[in-house]
């Protein structure tokens, strides 16, 4: 569902805080009346950008330059006053591919991300992203042993996230803030020679699993589709393996792509079952985490 735009007089309500929050800034140390942000428009090791958290301003002590959330965004990312709305309302998610799929059909429209441009992956490291891993219920040995720390350009700034991989060399970034992929946009195929395949929608759910039962991964091979939109292309595989376990989400798209593919595999087992009062993998984790 297309998300409601907003003009700038409700624009300018955003929190100034989560904005540098969802651009890949996090703060180095904050009060209860402000929080001090290493600046986004060069390279210090002193945090010099102060954010009101009372006011809802900021102020660059480094450029003696201030203002609202909407000249904020506009000066990191370069970009007009319209974009930087859609930036704050997601009402045009920014380097997020946008899909269509269609189930009866070989018809796949996907318009490929060619914003963000790959600078390094390493491991990951990063305080914010294993803060992030945590949060969703992952060790970080194991975020470790699928994905990395992902550094990537947009409009000439830097910013990180954690990467999988995906089978053409693109990758699927995760952060607390953005869900976006690098193009080419590609579902990630890990093969380990085993007879069964074991079928997961993200990334997240691949480390869920692997924290509910890493013995079932250790003895399948893993296609994490990373769209729905990619079931079409990844099918060719599904009758070279004795077993295709199917961990897909559900929700209502999640359980029609489920009955698509038992329908016309079936060797094709549903597996949901196992979170059946959750909408995915990783929600269950959550909750278990928090009893």
């Amino acid at each position: 569902m297309k998300r409601k735009k907003i003009n700038c007089e409700t624009a300018r309500n955003f929190s100034v805080e989560k904005a540098l929050e969802k651009l890949g800034y996090f703060p180095n140390r904050t009060t209860e009346q402000e929080a001090w942000f290493l600046s986004p428009f060069r390279s210090e090791t002193q945090a010099s950008l102060k954010v009101s958290r009372t006011r809802n301003r900021w102020y660059d002590h480094g450029e003696g330059i201030g203002g609202n959330v909407i000249d904020l965004v506009c000066r990191i990312l370069k970009c007009s006053i319209k974009e930087a709305l859609e930036f704050l309302s997601d009402s045009i998610p920014i380097n997020i591919m946008e899909q269509r799929y269609q189930w009866d059909t070989t018809a796949i429209n996907i318009i490929p991300c060619t914003n963000i441009k790959i600078i390094k992956f390493q491991d990951i490291m990063h305080p914010a992203l294993l803060q992030y891993i945590r949060s969703r219920g992952i060790a970080i040995k194991v975020a470790k042993t699928y994905c990395k720390e992902v550094w990537y350009r947009y409009k000439e700034k830097a910013f990180f996230a954690v990467g999988l991989r995906s089978y053409k060399n693109g990758w699927e970034l995760r952060n607390k803030i953005f869900k976006n992929s690098s193009s080419p946009k590609f579902y990630s195929y890990i093969q380990n020679n085993n007879n069964q395949l074991v079928v997961l929608e993200g990334m997240f759910d691949l480390l869920s699993l692997a924290m509910l039962d890493e013995n079932l991964l250790d003895t399948s091979d893993i296609l994490v589709l990373n769209s729905l939109a990619f079931i079409k292309e990844s099918e060719k595989y599904f009758e070279t393996y004795d077993f295709v376990n199917l961990y897909l989400d559900r929700d209502a798209a999640g359980q029609k792509a489920t009955k698509y593919l038992m329908d016309r595999y079936k060797h094709a087992i549903d597996k949901s079952s196992c979170y059946k009062n959750y909408k995915d993998l990783n929600e269950l984790i959550n909750h278990e985490k928090e009893r």
